[in-house]
Order: structure tokens, then C-alpha cells, then sequence
């Protein structure tokens, strides 16, 4: 594959740098971030992507776009010694094309579960040299954790809740499993209302009045892009719900409750507490 211009200057300039030499960071994936600045390696971070808003440092950083429509130019003008990125990451020939060049790449598996997490900061602390930082954040998720199970033990009941997606004015999309919506839903202790296909499908009236979940849970964008609570719960088949209907909806960030990062299990507590003490 020829290489553009860009990158062939590029290229004669980037060389190997082992960890403690790796002083300009570029993150990819909000989890991914947030786990280098919970190591102390915030002033190491010369650029992130857009789904990297916490902590608010990360959002004065440069962007360089979206983490699966990135630009090797973009990522190449922060002159990075390291890309940390999530397996979600691409386009492919846009990192084939910063590995030609030099660049040292780090891929981050997706986390879906707390021993995901628990794995992604050993690693990342690994790669920035930062290990003694790594096993003290892994304490703190594993006290979370702790605050969680017992807040689950406190009210043993399962809620059953459904997961809407519901941005750019579209069609309300629902998560089925094997997806973070389904592993945020279950770390909480409750029950995804969607058991029968995985990924996400369009809310059908149908499908609505079957599922009937005890509580609604969406992201603050979606109930901000949908003109708030109130519209949020006429959108059609939603308002089918008696959820909606009874207002039982449970609005959070993005980030925080679908990240998979350091703050999950905190989480997911944050959910559990909306609802458990209203079942038995």
C-alpha cells in the first residue's frame, strides 16, 4: 500500500519507545481514558476521541475524532509515542497505516465485565509503567464491588428493565444481551427484558406491550435528544409501557453507565439504588 506524503515525513521521525519514555499518549475509547487519568498519566495524554469525556481534563484535550472513524493524519499531528486503543478502534486501514509508520499501538479489549476491567488496568498500567497506580485502582473497583453485592443482597428482588437507544431522532433502539446495556443491567442485579436476539432492534408496538419492563433505563442524551421526560415517554411504543407511562425512567451518562471503565461498578450501584428498594 503506497503511503501518503504525510506519512511517509512521518515516518523518518517516529522510532520505538519503551514505556517510561512513552510522554505523548493519545487514547482511544472513554474507558480506555479514563483508566490513564485514574493512573496519574493525565499529563502524558496529548489527545483523545470524542467518546472520551471524563474526567473533564479529557474533554480539553485535542480530538481526533471518532474512535471507529479516526484519520491516521489526525493522530499522527499529536507526534504520539503511544496510541492506546480500544479493540473497538478503526477503521483497519487507518491503524495499518500508524503500525507502517511506527507508531506504537496498544490495543484494549472492550470490557463487559468487572474482570474485563480489572484486566484492562493491569495492562494499561503495565504499558505506561505504572503498576504500583494499576493495583491500587484495581482495589478501589473491587470495593465498589463490595458496595454493590451488598446493596443487591439488601433488596434481592430482579427488576426487569429495558435498555433504549435513542439518539439522532430515530426509531427507539432496544438492547438485546451482549451488549453493555445488557452487562450494566445484570452487573445491577436485575433482568434485561431481552433475552431472544443480541445487539439492538427497533422498539415495535408489539414488542413493547409484551416486554412490559419495571423500569425504563436510558442515556441522558437520548433523553435530552428526545426534548425530555415528558416527550421521551409519549415516543410511540414506548408510551405503551406502563414504565412510561408511570414515568419509571431511569435516565444516566453514557459513559458512566456503559464505559466499562473504573467507574462501573460505582455504576452500577448508582442504578441499583433507583430501583431496589422499591422491590421485594
Amino acid at each position: 500500500m503506497r503511503l501518503p506524503l504525510f506519512l511517509l515525513l512521518t515516518f523518518i521521525f517516529v522510532t520505538p519507545v519503551s514505556a517510561d519514555e512513552a510522554n505523548r499518549i493519545v487514547s482511544i475509547g472513554g474507558a480506555n481514558t479514563e483508566i490513564l487519568y485514574a493512573l496519574g498519566m493525565g499529563d502524558k495524554i496529548v489527545g483523545t476521541d470524542t467518546t472520551s469525556t471524563y474526567p473533564e481534563e479529557a474533554t480539553k484535550t485535542e480530538k481526533v475524532g471518532y474512535m471507529r472513524a479516526l484519520s491516521a493524519e489526525g493522530v499522527l499531528s499529536l507526534k504520539p509515542d503511544m496510541v492506546i486503543l480500544s479493540d473497538e478502534a478503526g477503521p483497519p486501514p487507518v491503524l495499518a497505516q500508524l503500525k507502517q509508520v511506527g507508531v506504537k499501538l496498544v490495543s484494549v479489549k472492550a470490557g463487559r465485565t468487572i474482570e474485563d476491567i480489572r484486566k484492562n488496568v493491569i495492562q494499561i498500567a503495565s504499558e505506561v509503567n505504572a503498576d504500583a497506580a494499576g493495583v491500587e485502582l484495581v482495589k478501589r473497583i473491587d470495593a465498589d464491588l463490595i458496595a454493590l453485592n451488598t446493596a443487591i443482597r439488601a433488596h434481592a428482588g430482579v427488576p426487569r428493565l429495558m435498555f433504549i437507544l435513542q439518539h439522532g431522532g430515530g426509531a427507539p433502539m432496544v438492547a438485546g444481551t451482549k451488549t453493555a446495556a445488557d452487562s450494566i443491567i445484570k452487573l445491577a442485579g436485575a433482568e434485561n427484558v431481552v433475552a431472544d436476539y443480541e445487539g439492538y432492534k427497533p422498539l415495535t408496538p408489539e414488542a413493547a406491550v409484551k416486554m412490559q419492563p419495571d423500569y425504563i433505563l436510558v442515556t441522558n442524551m437520548g433523553l435530552d435528544q428526545a426534548g425530555g421526560l415528558d416527550a421521551f415517554a409519549d415516543i410511540p411504543g414506548v408510551n405503551l409501557t406502563d414504565a412510561a407511562k408511570e414515568k419509571r425512567i431511569i435516565a444516566m451518562d453514557s459513559l458512566y453507565l456503559l464505559g466499562f471503565g473504573p467507574r462501573t461498578a460505582e455504576a452500577a450501584l448508582k442504578l441499583r439504588q433507583q430501583f431496589g428498594a422499591g422491590q421485594s
